[in-house]
């Protein structure tokens, strides 16, 4: 198969060298990715092993720069002026300064992918140190097997995050982790439907009224059961229609209570460019863990509407993160950019010692949230957990992948083996079938994570 007329020029004399195979073929630890970067004072490309992550703090203090992923609009255009809509990791495709990471040097050949093609071409170690002779040499990359993210061991996390604090503020942590962190109490209407929810003998009507003292709560409520996702026939005039005849006593109860909490933290200001918005992945994942749950046996089926509160508040920790660690948010924000395809724990535990995991858990149990809930919250990310409430757990982490799949930007994504399909006792075809009708309904989510947010921040 012939190479790009674009990518035949960049190789230049070197084309002679290059071997061609598919892209499953080629050794994947030979893999390299080209990140394009920018800040005030111009473009740089870097180069570096493809699952390696980028420690761009590192680059930038190595550089004396700022540098921070293009946008994507630009880095349209310049796939664009290339007529590529990935770039290999060839330097002499925009001719910018480029820096390699040094252990690329290490390799006995590069494999650079074409993408568009699903080749890979394999080139000679010392044809590419040709190619990339005029570029600079750093260490800056960082293999993710490296990382000790903490992904099952629940009782180190309060030990971690207080480690994490003291390597960032200096803090002598003495007293409970709520009073250090200066985070706000449970709010008053989180506290009043927990108790709702343990009361045996709760009806709708206490509920009704929980919701209807809170009058931006009421408010939503009532836009959420109108709204064109849930179809109510007849307009929804009040609250107690909202819960009677359209949302449902456990859906408004869990609505409520994500809502709540969203607003005890503020959205924090800065966001990784390329995913969807806090609210946006809230609702998502709500919906998705609820379509899963009620998909299983019947027998083996977990409680619906605490699998939906596990996914509405599925990524908490992100605003937890951002309150707890405000002068270094940035950098994990800068840091999700430039390693797309490497998972937020791996990125969080090498930058602060603590992923949002972790830390949204501590201040669940803190809260006094439901069992179900903070293990969900916990052990998203770990496919192999199989403690207590393992079930809430990996519907969030199978939701996660089939998003991800179908191009829901939620961050790096895993392939799904049968075997998660059998072990909750679910018809593959069916769930995939399900979840392309949930992104058919776009739209519609993100009308409802648009009123989730208007909310929290009026």
């Amino acid at each position: 198969m012939e190479l790009p007329v674009a990518v035949q020029q960049a190789l230049g004399d070197s084309v002679s060298g290059v071997s061609l195979r598919s892209a499953c073929q080629a050794d994947k630890d030979q893999l390299l990715r080209m990140a394009l970067l920018s800040d005030g004072s111009g473009n740089l490309q870097v180069i570096c092993r493809k699952d390696d992550l980028i420690d761009l703090e590192e680059l930038n203090k190595r550089l004396g720069r700022d540098f921070r992923v293009m946008k994507r609009r630009e880095q349209v255009r310049v796939h664009e002026r290339a007529g590529l809509t990935t770039l290999p990791a060839l330097p002499s495709l925009t001719g910018w300064p480029t820096v390699v990471d040094s252990r690329v040097d290490a390799l006995p050949a590069v494999a650079l992918e074409l993408e568009e093609q699903n080749l890979a071409m394999v080139v000679p170690a010392n044809e590419f140190q040709a190619l990339t002779s005029g570029a600079d040499r750093l260490d800056f990359a960082v293999d993710p097997e490296s990382i000790a993210v903490n992904l099952d061991d629940h009782g180190r996390d309060r030990d971690q995050l207080q480690c994490a604090i003291k390597k960032f503020t200096g803090l002598r942590i003495q007293q409970r982790l709520e009073d250090t962190l200066e985070l706000p109490p449970l709010p008053e209407t989180a506290q009043r439907i927990i108790h709702l929810r343990v009361n045996p003998n709760a009806v709708m009507g206490d509920l009704v009224d929980i919701v209807e003292s809170d009058p931006s709560l009421a408010a939503q409520v009532v836009s959420w059961a109108s709204s064109s996702f849930y179809a109510a026939a007849g307009q929804v005039r009040s609250v107690h229609d909202a819960v009677s005849r359209v949302l449902g006593f456990d859906l408004v109860m869990n609505l409520a209570m994500g809502l709540s909490l969203g607003r005890a933290l503020k959205k924090p200001q800065d966001h990784p460019e390329g995913y969807v918005d806090y609210w946006q992945q809230a609702i998502w994942q709500a919906q998705s863990a609820g379509i899963l749950a009620s998909m299983m046996p019947r027998g083996e089926r977990p409680l619906l509407g605490l699998a939906y509160l596990g996914g509405l508040l599925h990524n908490f920790g992100h605003l937890v993160l951002a309150q707890v660690f405000p002068p270094h948010f940035k950098l994990v924000c800068r840091s999700l950019e430039v390693n797309p395809e490497i998972d937020s724990s791996v990125t969080e535990h090498y930058l602060l010692g603590i992923t949002r995991e972790q830390i949204a858990a501590q201040l669940m149990e803190n809260w006094g949230m439901p069992d179900e809930v903070i293990m969900a919250i916990r052990y998203q990310k770990n496919r192999a957990y199989n403690g207590p409430y393992s079930v809430y757990a990996k519907l969030l982490w199978l939701g996660r992948q089939l998003l991800t799949a179908r191009g829901v930007a939620l961050g790096a994504g895993e392939s799904v083996s049968q075997a998660v399909y059998d072990e909750l006792g679910l018809d593959r075809e069916q769930v995939e079938a399900q979840f392309d009708e949930l992104v058919k309904s776009k739209s519609s989510i993100m009308t409802m994570a648009g009123m989730m947010g208007h909310q929290t921040t009026a």
